[in-house]
């Protein structure tokens, strides 16, 4: 037996799948926060350490040699640590996810600054994925791209939405 369809039906499945959708993509971002956080209190306990013999014992225990690709280019950017401003960095990264974690609660809570927190901060990224992508084609990137080209896509329309239904609610008003 086949059920009628109705417009009401159809209309409250669509608002589940979104609701699902913004909860997914808070979770993601909510989470990039919290591995960002826990980079930044990793890399304030290496404060006042020698990285880069912290990384040598660390290739040693694991029988690899120094002089390989990989290795190489750990301690390549071991050394391009050591000459930076570290407490720059934690402070960027703090910052970062700081910025995650508030998208994360506005979107799982359905607030539209957390939409146009979304929209804004993963559309900075779409002309950086594009460049790199010429650069150096790779499907994880494309992939990537994507995703968060759809996340951007999805927050818009929402939020495209939000100011039709409140247009037409001013409208109705007046």
């Amino acid at each position: 037996m086949t059920r009628p369809s109705s417009s009401s039906g159809t209309d409250a499945h669509d608002v589940r799948t979104q609701r699902h959708t913004l909860r997914a993509i808070a979770l993601y971002e909510g989470l990039k926060g919290i591995a960002a956080l826990a980079a930044s209190i990793g890399l304030v306990s290496l404060l006042h350490h020698d990285l880069r013999h912290l990384v040598s014992d660390l290739i040693g225990h694991f029988g690899l040699d120094p002089e390989k690709h990989y290795p190489a280019m750990l301690l390549n950017y071991v050394d391009m640590l050591n000459h930076t401003n570290v407490r720059a960095v934690v402070l960027l990264a703090f910052a970062y996810a700081v910025l995650r974690i508030a998208e994360g609660y506005g979107l799982w809570h359905d607030h539209a600054w957390g939409e146009w927190l979304g929209a804004v901060s993963g559309a900075i990224y779409l002309p950086i994925e594009i460049w790199h992508q010429f650069h150096r084609v790779s499907w994880s990137g494309v992939l990537i791209f994507l995703a968060n080209l759809g996340m951007v896509v999805f927050l818009v329309v929402r939020l495209w939405r939000r100011r039709c239904e409140g247009n037409a609610l001013v409208r109705k008003t007046a």
